[in-house]
């Protein structure tokens, strides 16, 4: 979604609230966790394709009841979905999908707080200026507040525990995890955009990602290793596919390749030097691309799928007036001189009305040998399930829309942030309505439902068996 200064945070009236331990250098303040389950319940009135259906949903509770308590992004990890969300995040016990219970809920306010895993290791992306970098902050000063990356020990799901903090240029819009060659080293590309004269921490140019190296063994560590810079336009932004940073990046560290989509353009990477990305190549689509906002790379590294978000995903821009192409995915084959050459576009076949918030948002692959599958998130377009296989005509083959919020006035925003496939089902952080759990049963899909994997964390691609 596009960078928002926020108002009030949400009220936490009424919340039972249980304080978890605090460690590191600086010491934040502890965050505060919920306990407790509500009730995993299907929707009403949910429309869906007849191979697709909710078989589960966790609403949002306290403290995460309150106007602003937005749901972002997932990661996963075993029998446990991780959720983001303005206020802090979410545990999720997944052992039996249509029976998700909430393991804690832990408030610590930041916009957007994305969410990654890895190992006992949590980090939270925080685009929003602050007062201070604790849990307990509140709404800083727009130009010299704190934003960046906060890491959590989640070893005892529980009781996570806070333990560092690293403000980094223009905050942390999105990041992704990239594992290290040596394994005793975690990277963090940290994308962030929106450069300001008067900012303290942002000032224009903004060509570069931070990139924070996290020794697995001593987090509290963690250093800002390198800021590369991956643009020569400076900051002049007359030019078409000009860009002041990145949006998100995906890597594929068995590939050595990472995609970017980085506002006025899309570029690949090479990073076999984790700590000095190089850009492949830049590509543009002044016609189509309002906002390049994410991508993906198809398993065998042979093409990837860039997404527009045109309007920051606020605007209803899935109707006939916007047409296919634009707020849609775009899918370019990658050739065997690692260049970028685009084929087909996809957009959801289903108009929405002009209450829903609907563009391209956060998607994942299927892994389903020989093709190229991915599950989509569309806002209050719903979950879509796309084939890409034939990338010139990409089609889709299965859908879930609960449909609009509100059927008159300004559209609401909602829907589905993020939507990705984890071993056997599709989880949908939807950004009012809390966890949804998704069964897709389809012979083009349902040898994914094979291959298992312990984690996931869609910005960070590993292979499947072909």
């Amino acid at each position: 979604m596009g960078r928002w200064r926020m108002g009030a945070t949400a009220s936490v009236a009424g919340a039972v609230l249980l304080l978890g331990a605090c460690a590191g250098d600086p010491a934040p303040s502890s965050p505060a966790a919920s306990t407790g389950s509500p009730a995993a319940t299907p929707a009403k009135g949910v429309q869906h394709s007849a191979n697709a259906r909710l078989v589960a949903n966790v609403p949002l509770s306290a403290p995460f009841d309150g106007e602003e308590a937005w749901g972002t992004d997932l990661a996963f990890q075993g029998n446990y979905a991780y959720v983001g969300n303005y206020e802090g995040f979410t545990i999720h016990d997944i052992s039996d999908p249509a029976k998700p219970k909430v393991v804690t809920r832990v408030v610590c306010p930041g916009g957007q707080n994305d969410v990654s895993v890895s190992g006992n290791l949590l980090f939270l992306s925080v685009d929003e200026p602050r007062n201070n970098d604790t849990c307990d902050s509140k709404h800083g000063d727009m130009f010299a507040g704190w934003e960046g990356i906060r890491i959590f020990d989640i070893s005892d799901k529980t009781h996570p525990r806070y333990i560092k903090s690293l403000a980094t240029e223009c905050g942390s819009h999105t990041h992704t995890l990239v594992p290290g060659k040596d394994p005793a080293k975690i990277y963090v590309y940290v994308s962030s955009f929106g450069p300001d004269s008067q900012a303290k921490n942002c000032k224009p140019p903004h060509d570069s990602i931070a990139i924070v190296e996290v020794p697995v063994a001593d987090p509290v560590k963690a250093r800002i290793a390198a800021q590369p810079t991956l643009f020569t336009d400076g900051d002049d932004e007359s030019k078409p596919g000009a860009t002041s940073g990145c949006h998100d990046i995906t890597v594929y560290p068995e590939k050595d390749l990472a995609a970017g989509a980085c506002l006025g353009n899309g570029i690949l990477m090479d990073i076999s030097d984790r700590l000095k990305p190089t850009v492949l190549q830049e590509i543009t689509d002044t016609e189509n691309f309002s906002i390049w906002h994410s991508a993906t790379f198809s398993n065998d590294a042979s093409k990837v799928i860039f997404s527009d978000e045109l309007g920051g995903g606020v605007a209803p821009a899935c109707d006939a007036k916007t047409g296919p192409t634009r707020g849609a995915d775009a899918v370019y084959d990658i050739t065997a001189d690692r260049k970028l050459q685009r084929r087909g576009y996809f957009k959801i076949p289903r108009y929405q009305s002009a209450t829903e918030n609907c563009v391209a948002h956060n998607g994942s692959l299927l892994p389903v040998p020989g093709k190229t599958i991915m599950v989509q998130s569309w806002y209050q377009g719903g979950v879509s399930v796309i084939d890409f296989t034939d990338a010139d005509h990409p089609k889709e083959i299965a859908y879930v829309d609960r449909g609009p919020l509100n059927t008159s006035g300004q559209p609401k925003l909602g829907g589905s942030w993020s939507a990705y496939y984890y071993n056997g089902y599709i989880y949908s952080s939807d950004i009012t309505k809390g966890l949804d759990v998704i069964a897709i049963d389809d012979p083009l899909t349902d040898p994914a439902k094979q291959v298992k994997v312990n984690e996931l964390n869609a910005q960070t691609q590993v292979s499947y068996p072909e």
